[in-house]
């Protein structure tokens, strides 16, 4: 008897030849029974032959996109394809430790509420580990996530109907902290478990690599949650000291 998925899982795969197959790795060995939606966003690289390995995996769906839609489109749409209760995010380039999952599925039934993230393990780009461990508290309310956002997209389980409620928009910005601070705002606490359970992969080319660029989208994150100048300059410079300490 194949158990009922609880968790889908939703990967956008771009230029990640190399890095995506210990991540749906990692997500194959959860101890939750998953689906896994890889969405390849035109990529040019040789994701196809990496992905004829999961062909005869039923719990693993390879889609292809036949436009490029960016990470925010893609994720939007595995969200759209969800057949189960909740949905989790993992980019391509990152890995879960085991247990991940059943850990944050038995923490949102103890809370009750419809996010759970995690802490992370900061990796180099060759996925050798660093000493850097970044922490999350067990309860993140709104106004804590306004001045910094401690929720990262590869650690987040979510709720399949929050997520389509909230879907992810403004990809000049960062959007997936647009889309966790209306969650807060409506649903009031995410819970965190402060466990490395994410290993997070450090690039130059992803939006974070670039903190410049970075800084930039932040603060239209602030701007299109509607704050006006001084409002979003009182939540930017708490970013900023965040960020530095954060990576110090």
């Amino acid at each position: 008897m194949t158990m009922e998925k609880l968790i889908t899982v939703i990967i956008p795969a771009y230029n990640c030849a190399d890095t995506i197959e210990a991540a749906i790795e990692s997500v194959l060995n959860q101890e939750v029974p998953v689906e896994i939606l890889v969405l390849n966003d035109q990529s040019p690289d040789h994701l196809d032959a990496v992905m004829e390995k999961y062909k005869e995996n039923e719990s693993v769906h390879y889609i292809h996109n036949e436009k490029n839609l960016g990470a925010a489109g893609s994720r939007n749409k595995g969200v759209s394809m969800a057949e189960t209760p909740y949905v989790a995010f993992l980019d391509a380039d990152d890995i879960w430790a085991g247990g991940k999952l059943k850990k944050q599925l038995e923490r949102i039934k103890e809370t009750g509420v419809v996010l759970c993230s995690t802490g992370r393990q900061l990796m180099r780009p060759d996925g050798t580990c660093t000493e850097k461990y970044i922490p999350v508290k067990a309860r993140i309310t709104y106004k804590e996530l306004l001045r910094h956002n401690s929720i990262n997209c590869s650690s987040v389980l979510l709720k399949t109907e929050v997520a389509r409620e909230f879907p992810m928009e403004h990809e000049d910005s960062h959007e997936d902290y647009i889309t966790w601070l209306k969650i807060l705002k409506k649903y009031g606490i995410a819970a965190g478990i402060d466990e490395p359970l994410l290993l997070y992969r450090l690039t130059t080319t992803g939006k974070s690599g670039n903190k410049l660029k970075s800084a930039s989208m932040n603060w239209k994150v602030y701007r299109y949650m509607g704050f006006g100048y001084i409002r979003s300059c009182f939540y930017f410079c708490s970013y900023a000291i965040h960020g530095i300490i954060k990576y110090l």
